[in-house]
C-alpha cells in the first residue's frame, strides 16, 4: 500500500509515496507520470476523503463539470479533481474578497482549469524554460529616446490578430506565440490576415531547438520558418495537439519571414516601441499563478524571472478605472480563460512577470528595423490596409535613431541614422 491510515491532506498522503524504484517503473515513465501521481495520489489511496468535502457544493460541482464538459475516467480521479477544485474555489473566494477591498487589481474565477494543480499546469500548459547559458544570438531592437508612439495600441482592432486558440494539454505555447507574431507580420506586409499552422511548427522545428509538446521558444520557430522558406496555413495543416511527422508542403505556404529580432531584455519602453511599430510581439512570462485570472490588470508581486509560458503582446494601454498601465496579451488557453482569452498584465511595474525579458519578433525584408510607424490620424493608427500598402497617399519623413546590436560584422554595435521619405 502506498498510504496507511486516513491522510488529512495532499501533503500527508504524498509524504507516504514509495520511491521510484519501488514502483517498478523505468525513470522515463516515472518522470511522465510523476505529476499525475502527486496530484491525484490522495484519491487513489484515500477514497474515503469524500467525507471531508463540502457537500453544500455538490450542485456547484455538478454545474461546473457540465459547463466545461468534464468527464473523469474513474471515481478515484473525480475524488481527486473535486479536492483540487474545492481548494481552488477557496483561493478564488478569498482573493476576490480582498480585491473588493482594493487589495488586488484583478479578479479570479473558476474556469476550465480549476480542477488542476499549479504543478500540472506548469507541466502541461506552460513549458517554456530558459536553457542554461541562454543567449539571444540575434540582433536587438533598442528603444529610441523620445520616439513618438501612441499612448494606446490595440492590434486586435486593426485586424492583425486571429481568434484565440486552445492548446489543450500540449505544452506548445511557444508555437501559438510565434504563429501570432507571424500572422501580424503577414497582415502588415500583405494586408491579409490568415491563420497559420501551429502544428507545422510543432512537427518540423525540432532540429532548431523546439520540443513539440514539451516546450520551445518562438525565435527557434522563426529560425525554422526562415530556413524552410515559409510556413503552411492552418487550414492546410490543422492543429492536432500531439507531435507528428513533418508534413510541410510548399504548395500550401501562406507566410514567410527573413529575419527576427530580440527586444532589449527587460526594457519595457523598447517593448512598447516595438509593439507600436511592428505589431504583435512574442514574449515569455512567469505564468505560475495566472491560470485562474478572470479580469482586471494582473499585478502579481510574486512573479519572478523564471519564465515558463510564451504568449503574444498585441497592444498596451491604461485601465480606465484604476489608471494602471497594462500590456494586452493574447493567451492560448481558450476563450474561457481571462477576458475572452486575453489577459491585461501590469506595465511599467519593474518588468512584471519578466514580460519584456525575452521579447522577439519576425520581420520581412533585409532592412534593419527602425521606428518607421505608419501615419496617424484622429483616434490612433491608420487602418491596417493603409499600413500594409505603405500608406501610398502620404509622404512621411521618419527620422529614427536606433541602436541595433548585431552579431554580423564581428558582433560590433552599429549606430544607425535611419531616414526614409
Amino acid at each position: 500500500m502506498w498510504c496507511s491510515g486516513l491522510p488529512s491532506s495532499f501533503s500527508t498522503c504524498a509524504s507516504s509515496l514509495e520511491s521510484k524504484d519501488d514502483l517498478g517503473l523505468d525513470s522515463a515513465r516515472v518522470e511522465e507520470q510523476a505529476m499525475m501521481l502527486r496530484s491525484l495520489l490522495f484519491a487513489m489511496c484515500c477514497s474515503t476523503a469524500l467525507a471531508y468535502f463540502n457537500t453544500s457544493l455538490d450542485q456547484d460541482w455538478d454545474l461546473w463539470k457540465k459547463k466545461y464538459h468534464k468527464i473523469y475516467t474513474s471515481e478515484d480521479e473525480e475524488l481527486g479533481r473535486r479536492e483540487i477544485w474545492e481548494r481552488n474555489l477557496e483561493h478564488v473566494t478569498i482573493h476576490n474578497m480582498e480585491a473588493s477591498k482594493g487589495l488586488h487589481s484583478y479578479n479570479l474565477s473558476m474556469n476550465h482549469l480549476s480542477d488542476m494543480t499549479t504543478e500540472e499546469i506548469l507541466k502541461t500548459l506552460a513549458t517554456t524554460r530558459v536553457p542554461p547559458g541562454f543567449k539571444t544570438q540575434a540582433s536587438e531592437f533598442l528603444a529610441s529616446p523620445g520616439a513618438a508612439v501612441p499612448d494606446t495600441v490595440d492590434w486586435t482592432k486593426e485586424g492583425y490578430v486571429t481568434s484565440v486558440k486552445q492548446q489543450g494539454v500540449c505544452g506548445c505555447c511557444w508555437a501559438f506565440s510565434s504563429v501570432g507574431a507571424l500572422e501580424g507580420l503577414l497582415m502588415k506586409t500583405t494586408g491579409q490576415l490568415v491563420n497559420l499552422s501551429t502544428q507545422n511548427l510543432m512537427d518540423c522545428s525540432f532540429s532548431y531547438g523546439n520540443k513539440g509538446c514539451k516546450g520551445g521558444w518562438p525565435h527557434y520557430a522563426f529560425k525554422y520558418v526562415i530556413a524552410n522558406g515559409g510556413i503552411d496555413s492552418e487550414s492546410s495543416y490543422p492543429y492536432e495537439g500531439v507531435e507528428g511527422q513533418c508534413r510541410y508542403s510548399p504548395s500550401h505556404r501562406a507566410a514567410n519571414c527573413t529575419n527576427y529580432y530580440f527586444v532589449t531584455g527587460g526594457d519595457e519602453e523598447a517593448l512598447k516601441q516595438a509593439v507600436a511599430n511592428f505589431g504583435p510581439i512574442s514574449v515569455a512570462v512567469d505564468a505560475t499563478n495566472m491560470a485562474l485570472y478572470s479580469r482586471g490588470v494582473y499585478n502579481d508581486p510574486s512573479c519572478n524571472n523564471d519564465v515558463n509560458h510564451a504568449v503574444l503582446v498585441v497592444g498596451y494601454g491604461v485601465d480606465s478605472v484604476t489608471g494602471l498601465k497594462y500590456w494586452l496579451v493574447k493567451n492560448s488557453w481558450g476563450t474561457d480563460f481571462g477576458e475572452d482569452g486575453y489577459i491585461r498584465m501590469a506595465r511599467n511595474k519593474n518588468n512584471m512577470c519578466s514580460i519584456a525579458s525575452y521579447a522577439s519578433f519576425p520581420v520581412a525584408g533585409h532592412k534593419r528595423p527602425s521606428h518607421d510607424r505608419a501615419p496617424l490620424r484622429a483616434g490612433g493608427w491608420s487602418s491596417a490596409r493603409e499600413r500594409a500598402t505603405g500608406a501610398r497617399d502620404h509622404r512621411v519623413t521618419v527620422a529614427a535613431r536606433a541602436l541595433v546590436s548585431s552579431q554580423n560584422d564581428g558582433g560590433r554595435t552599429l549606430l544607425m541614422n535611419l531616414s526614409e521619405q
